[in-house]
């Protein structure tokens, strides 16, 4: 392992906090960046009163200078979900563009390994199922997803270039769909909806006719494949994401059912571009680091559905 210290760029966010977490067990301390545009700082609370953990509020878009040694930057700062992207779409591209060029920048300064977090939406609506990190994705460019997509796209080649002709020690991870807790129950993607519709005894409203499909993994075996990543010597891009692919229908059915919910399904118009399918190949992940999900869907979703019980009654007025 390198300098046990690491940056986190988008470090309050879900994800982002959950691997904070992950890497202060691992004995790494932690300089955590964020703006907050998405991310909320009750994400990384329980964490700012220890000794190896720093938080820096900070617009990635700016340069950035972090003092004292740095064996690892994980760049996950980036709008998420389909609401907040569409909602700050420049900062969505600026962050992926600019945002990307400082945390490499600052990885180049320390001699620090590079971990991008990348997305499986750079497959876009995929032609080949399921996805291999040799797919090169099939992304409309002046869609509504774009901003995304293609920020994430410019990223994996921004580092590429780094890695190639610079010499970065430099690695892309493609994340998929990704749940657990801390996820917004305001985050606008299926579970966190799903989960909020059923708790407060709302229909959950389904896209389309239900039939687009989504493999979903546990934040904890997604933050566990980055971290396998960053300590490997491998430059991906590697899938990270779970085999389990299921329907949007049978998910709402699911959380209906693990939730107990009287609710019912509603379904609404579908958004553009919306993927039809999506299941990770994750050949490459089982034969270079031996990763693969350890969590069961049900397991995972009870525990997930327990957290958000909890937040959606702090979140009710008196």
């Amino acid at each position: 392992m390198r300098h046990p210290r690491a940056v986190v760029t988008g470090g309050s966010g879900f994800l982002g906090s959950h691997l904070c977490e992950a890497l202060l067990a691992e004995g790494v301390s932690v300089v955590c960046l964020d703006n907050l545009l998405t991310g909320t700082s009750r994400n990384i609370a329980h964490l700012t009163g220890r000794r190896d953990f720093r938080f820096l509020k900070h617009d990635l878009t700016q340069p950035v200078h972090v003092p004292g040694k740095v064996g690892y930057v994980f760049h996950l700062a980036s709008a998420a979900s389909p609401v907040d992207y569409l909602r700050y779409p420049i900062q969505t591209l600026e962050v992926g563009s600019r945002g990307t060029r400082n945390a490499l920048d600052l990885a180049e300064a320390k001699n620090a390994r590079f971990v991008l977090a990348s997305t499986s939406e750079v497959y876009g609506d995929p032609l080949v199922h399921p996805q291999p990190e040799t797919y090169w994705g099939n992304v409309n460019p002046v869609g509504p997803r774009s901003v995304y997509d293609e920020a994430k796209r410019f990223g994996e080649a921004l580092t590429s270039a780094f890695r190639h002709s610079r010499g970065l020690d430099a690695a892309i991870v493609r994340i998929f769909n990704t749940y657990g807790p801390r996820m917004r129950p305001d985050d606008g993607r299926a579970i966190p909806t799903f989960l909020r519709q059923a708790l407060t005894g709302e229909d959950l409203t389904v896209t389309g006719d239900g039939s687009q499909t989504r493999s979903i993994c546990h934040v904890d075996d997604t933050v566990r494949g980055i971290v396998a990543l960053a300590t490997s010597r491998h430059p991906g891009p590697v899938n990270i994401g779970s085999p389990y692919e299921i329907s949007m229908a049978d998910l709402a059915r699911l959380v209906i059912d693990l939730t107990g919910s009287p609710s019912s399904i509603r379904f609404v118009e579908r958004p553009e571009d919306d993927p039809r399918v999506r299941r990770p190949d994750t050949t490459l992940a089982e034969a270079e680091f031996g990763w693969r999900p350890r969590i069961q869907v049900k397991d995972g979703l009870r525990g997930t559905i327990e957290w958000f019980a909890r937040e959606l009654l702090v979140a009710r007025p008196a």
